[in-house]
């Protein structure tokens, strides 16, 4: 028998790496419900119990930074490639989940980032505080989290609290908290640190660096999306193939 033609072989590869990445999504987002349910609903928050309220906290806010990360993959056609509709399903369901976000408006702001990255017309990027966090994640937060947002997150509390007698305490330290964390974690090292003007300055157009950090602590700082110039450089490989492409284009380089 002849070697399998290019095309079949790319559309095995396709297949692999959509059913790869929606395990990966449902994995992560069924963790991230499964904890949110037990903490709202099972959870009794007292003294005793404030530790592992505080490592469920720490996870979810992980949890949370990966349902988004999934959701930026839908909107490359990454998660499901010429998946077309089911991209748009499941990460306008994550988004929504996430943080009431509209997934258009959504992903509209993001090809528009990729268009002219760390630039005036990139809805991602502060012209006015190019090189301070504090001030760029305020802009970042007015920008994106508009009247849509706040009428959910407030739609959710009001239902958690007033109608299911869900204590307020919880709310905020195993909802709100990681929620906000997540935000900050997701602009800190998605945003910031590889978009952020220094001295070096950056080294083509896409204006993006990457951090140095091993894969375990890339995966956990912000499920690979410091490896940011990659990503810039290759927006359709998933999140987590993007050690592999890492590499492979250093490898490239070396050779060049």
């Amino acid at each position: 028998m002849g070697r399998p033609s290019v095309s079949t072989e790319t559309a095995a590869g396709e297949i692999r790496q959509a059913l790869t990445g929606l395990a990966l999504t449902a994995a992560i987002f069924a963790a991230w419900l499964t904890i949110h349910l037990f903490a709202m609903f099972v959870f009794q928050l007292t003294w005793a119990s404030l530790p592992l309220a505080l490592v469920m906290a720490i996870v979810q806010c992980w949890l949370s930074v990966g349902m988004f990360i999934a959701s930026h993959d839908a909107m490359h056609g990454s998660l499901v490639p010429g998946g077309g509709r089911i991209n748009d399903v499941v990460g306008g369901f994550l988004l929504f989940v996430y943080a009431g976000f509209a997934w258009r408006r959504m992903r509209d702001a993001h090809f528009a980032h990729h268009k002219a990255p760390g630039t005036a017309d990139d809805p991602d990027f502060s012209v006015d505080h190019p090189t301070r966090f504090w001030p760029w994640y305020g802009t970042f937060l007015k920008r994106y989290f508009g009247w849509q947002s706040i009428a959910f997150v407030s739609t959710v509390v009001t239902t958690y609290w007033l109608l299911l007698g869900v204590p307020v305490e919880k709310i905020v330290l195993l909802y709100g908290a990681p929620a906000i964390a997540s935000s900050m974690q997701l602009f800190y090292f998605g945003t910031y640190r590889p978009h952020r003007h220094d001295t070096a300055g950056f080294d083509d157009k896409h204006h993006a660096r990457s951090d140095d950090f091993g894969t375990l602590a890339s995966l956990a700082s912000c499920f690979h999306f410091g490896y940011h110039h990659e990503h810039h450089r290759a927006p359709h490989v998933p999140w987590w193939k993007l050690p592999a492409a890492r590499k492979a284009m250093a490898l490239e380089e070396t050779k060049a």
